[in-house]
């Protein structure tokens, strides 16, 4: 029964997919061509994310952590989020379980929120990308404009979410 509880949304789409499959043949196919191509994507970015975040937790002290990103860190924090946020590799989705990691490191919230905001916004890759095809004057104002609306964004919601939610946030985190 746990397991069902647990599982209730997938179980619940699988459902919904062979309700699909048996309602309309070519839209079920495409459902599922979809959901395949998705795990797929999935099974290949998710393996390599968890060897960094193992050796993330193993060879980076809690300490470093907080001295470089932790409450007091200032904009060194600030700049090193954005910087390793900017260089990650991979969907938002690899973003998250990193995060956790940084949260049992001690990392300051805000500090947190500017790399999940930097790793959806601002990837170098992407950034070079602009830079070769839409020019280099939207290129470096997209990057202009984001970068200090992360950083506000970031402060605004850490500031916004009770303590207690982020003290809840953290010790999710910390049981991962």
């Amino acid at each position: 029964m746990n397991l069902i509880k647990r599982y209730r949304f997938f179980i619940g789409t699988l459902f919904m997919i062979a309700i699909l499959f048996f309602i309309n043949n070519k839209i079920g196919l495409k459902a599922i061509d979809i959901t395949a191509y998705s795990f797929k994507e999935m099974a290949l970015v998710i393996p390599p994310v968890f060897l960094l975040l193992g050796l993330l937790d193993i060879w980076v002290p809690r300490e470093t952590m907080i001295k470089f990103m932790g409450e007091k860190s200032g904009i060194v924090g600030i700049l090193l989020a954005i910087f390793i946020g900017s260089a990650a590799a991979g969907p938002l989705y690899g973003a998250f379980p990193i995060a956790a990691v940084f949260m049992k490191k001690g990392v300051k919230f805000s500090n947190v929120l500017i790399f999940i905001g930097a790793w959806s916004t601002t990837k170098i890759p992407m950034f070079l990308f602009e830079l070769s095809s839409l020019g280099i004057k939207f290129a470096i104002t997209r990057l202009l404009i984001d970068i200090p609306g992360i950083i506000i964004i970031a402060y605004i919601l850490s500031h916004i979410i009770p303590k207690k939610e982020v003290e809840r946030v953290y010790q999710r985190a910390e049981s991962l």
